[in-house]
C-alpha cells in the first residue's frame, strides 16, 4: 500500500504529539510492508529507571536511542557498517530497506556496568542532553563505547529519505518540540516471539492508557 492509499487517522497523529510533548511513550507501528512491527517510543530526556523496566518488561526488543543527523554530524558519529572491519560488514542486504540505523553504542562514564535500569536511564537522559547541545569534545568525555544503549542515526530529510521507526521518532521530537533524541524499542509477542501484531498493540495501548498511532499518520501529519 503506498502513502497516498494508507488509511490516516489525523488525531492519533495529534494525540501521538501531545502525549510525547509530555515526556509519554507513544507506539507506533511502522508499515505491513516494512518491518511490520510496533515500537515504543519515548522522548529520550523523560525516560527513568522505570521508563528502561517498562520498555524491558513489557516491549523486549533493543533499547535504542535514534539521534538526528545533524546532531551525529556535530557529534561524528558514523553508520557502524561504515567502521566495523570485518567480513560480516559486508554485502549488508536487509528485506525492510536499503541500510540499517545503527551507529556506535555508549555508556555514559557514570555509569558502572551501564546495563541496569539506572544506568541506562542516566546514558539516555544524557544523550538527550548533548542533543540539544552537541559537542564532539564534550561527547567523548562524557561517554565511553562500547556501551549498553545502541545509537541510531536517522536519515538527513527523516521521512522524506526513510520511513523508519528513527526516523518517525526524531520527527515526533521535533514536532512537540523535544530535542531531537528519541528512545525506540520493539513490541515482541510472548508467545511466538515475533513482532507484536498491530491489534494486540493497539489494545496493550488502550489498557495502558498510551497512544497507538500508525506511521502512515505521522508520515501524513508530520511529513
Amino acid at each position: 500500500m503506498s502513502r497516498s492509499e494508507s488509511p490516516v487517522d489525523t488525531d492519533s497523529a495529534a494525540d501521538a504529539v501531545a502525549a510525547f510533548a509530555r515526556g509519554d511513550p507513544v507506539l507506533v507501528h511502522d508499515a505491513a510492508d516494512r518491518e511490520g512491527e510496533t515500537d515504543v517510543i519515548y522522548p529520550a530526556g523523560a525516560v527513568d529507571s522505570a521508563a528502561v523496566a517498562h520498555m524491558r518488561n513489557d516491549a523486549g526488543g533493543l533499547v535504542c536511542v535514534a539521534l538526528s543527523d545533524a546532531v551525529a554530524d556535530a557529534l561524528d558519529l558514523p553508520f557502524m557498517r561504515e567502521v566495523v572491519d570485518h567480513p560480516t560488514a559486508a554485502d549488508h542486504e536487509l528485506g525492510y530497506d536499503e541500510r540499517s540505523s545503527f551507529s556506535l553504542t555508549v555508556n555514559h562514564r557514570d555509569t558502572f556496568t551501564g546495563i541496569t535500569d539506572e544506568d541506562r536511564a542516566l546514558t539516555i537522559r544524557e544523550l538527550a542532553a548533548t542533543a540539544a547541545d552537541p559537542d564532539a569534545a564534550a561527547f567523548a568525555e562524557a561517554f565511553r563505547s562500547p556501551g549498553h544503549v545502541h545509537l541510531l542515526r536517522a536519515a538527513p530529510n527523516l521521512l522524506d529519505d526513510r520511513e523508519g521507526h528513527t526516523e518517525l521518532g526524531i520527527a515526533l521530537a521535533a514536532a512537540a518540540d523535544q530535542p531531537p533524541a528519541a528512545v525506540v524499542c520493539e513490541m515482541l509477542d510472548d508467545e511466538t516471539g515475533e513482532a507484536l501484531p498491530p491489534a494486540a498493540a493497539r489494545a496493550y495501548a488502550e489498557r495502558e492508557g498510551l497512544v497507538y498511532v500508525e506511521g502512515a499518520a505521522l508520515l501524513a501529519a508530520l511529513d
